[in-house]
């Protein structure tokens, strides 16, 4: 574990965990911008960070280093010299400031902040314009003037969807797929692991399986980790088919990554799909939780390389997800556990708050919203133990304890 990390699989013990506590940046959502930022509803700050810390204590209890983002990276800008210019430098390129003297202003305002923790909390929350002293007047340019007298109140937006850390990258094995994201809005958080995996001492020498700069665009939502050597993606919402033909390339080819198959699962493109790991989340070595919209006929295609240096050969298959996951771990058979406990009412209601979203600590020892106990019910009754977690304002952002959580190591599943 030179890199600091090693996930080989989904449920194996968790042993660290990285986090993102809600910040100011929940507390910098305009309700008219919502769409835009990707919620649909604002968060009560304190409630939402009590909620979180309730998470974080809970995987303490199970005995799991829990780290936090805003932490490892600051830890990074401050390892090498010039770094922290250099990530505000690029923070500011990509935070759509415009006109140069909002950005002087801007760049003067972060530079004033002498603590790199509350700079890398700062460049998350989003920047008001009444924090920022904008010279106006002769000296004004006419875009200033106008930008002035807009409605927005932000001269730089918030990244409202940093708590769901699982989607800016992901970690395979002792490597990491370094995300281009769907959303414009979420993009920007790609930076935070950009400068994490490039100057932390702990994890600068990880792999990069993917990168930021791609053309086409995949989420850590849809990459769940079946085990050493193989990975399932969705085809998603926010992955694109093209995207995985890139990781595959690269995992095979370009890089010393130990995975020889990527099982890519077409799912339907919808905010109730939006990932993979809202359609199904394994919680044992045999059992998944699902939405039971997937039950069916599924489309999955298996890559692999091929023979001749830089060949993906893909297989098309057509089969129901229970067939399809029995034979990705080399089972007889797997556990499907409906979200809503075959209540077709409440598996609506509980997937809207992710109720097949779960985080496993160990085989069959998972944690969970409490607001989902029709979904609770059933994974108890399947004999899952819960670990329930406080969940009223954590779940309006639309995701659950897996998109929470972005794990750093686990343990390898007994007899796998």
């Amino acid at each position: 574990m030179a890199s600091g990390l090693n996930v080989t699989n989904e449920i194996g013990p968790l042993k660290k965990v990285m986090l993102h506590r809600p910040g100011e940046e929940l507390l910098n959502l305009p309700p008219r911008d919502l769409s835009r930022l990707l919620f649909d509803d604002v968060p009560f700050l304190p409630e939402a960070q009590r909620e979180h810390d309730a998470f974080a204590d809970a995987l303490r209890a199970e005995g799991v280093e829990v780290v936090y983002l805003e932490d490892l990276v600051a830890e990074a800008l401050d390892a090498v010299p010039g770094a922290r210019e250099e990530f505000v430098s690029q923070w500011i390129c990509e935070a759509g400031i415009k006109g140069d003297i909002a950005t002087c202003a801007v760049r003067e305002f972060l530079d004033g902040i002498a603590d790199t923790r509350a700079l890398v909390k700062q460049t998350m929350a989003g920047i008001a314009r009444s924090a920022v002293e904008l010279p106006l007047g002769s000296t004004a340019t006419l875009n200033a003037l106008v930008e002035a007298e807009s409605q927005s109140h932000l001269l730089a937006d918030p990244m409202p969807n940093l708590y769901f850390c699982r989607d800016p990258f992901a970690v395979v094995g002792d490597g990491v797929l370094l995300n281009r994201m769907y959303a414009p809005v979420r993009n920007r958080e790609t930076i935070y692991g950009k400068y994490l995996f490039k100057y932390h001492p702990t994890y600068r020498t990880a792999a990069l399986y993917y990168r930021r700069a791609a053309s086409f665009h995949i989420e850590g939502g849809d990459v769940l980790v079946l085990s050493r050597d193989t990975i399932a993606v969705g085809i998603s919402e926010r992955t694109e088919a093209a995207a995985i033909d890139v990781l595959a390339q690269s995992v095979f080819w370009d890089t010393d990554c130990p995975v020889e198959r990527i099982l890519a699962f077409n799912i339907p493109v919808s905010r109730a799909f939006m990932h993979l790991d809202t359609v199904f989340t394994q919680v044992d070595v045999d059992a998944f939780t699902i939405h039971p919209a997937i039950v069916g006929a599924l489309e999955v295609f298996e890559l692999t390389p091929g023979t001749a240096p830089g060949e993906v050969r893909i297989r098309e298959e057509v089969d129901t997800l229970e067939h399809l996951l029995a034979r990705a771990l080399g089972l007889d058979a797997v556990r499907l556990i409906p979200c809503g406990g075959g209540d077709a009412i409440a598996a609506d209601r509980e997937q809207w708050s992710d109720g097949s979203n779960t985080l496993a600590v160990a085989p069959g020892r998972i944690v969970v919203y409490d607001r989902n106990v029709a979904t609770n019910d059933a994974l108890a009754r399947a004999g899952m133990e819960l670990l329930v977690v406080p969940s009223a304002e954590l779940s309006r952002g639309r995701g659950g304890p897996r998109c929470m959580s972005m794990p750093f190591a686990r343990g390898p599943v007994a007899g796998a």
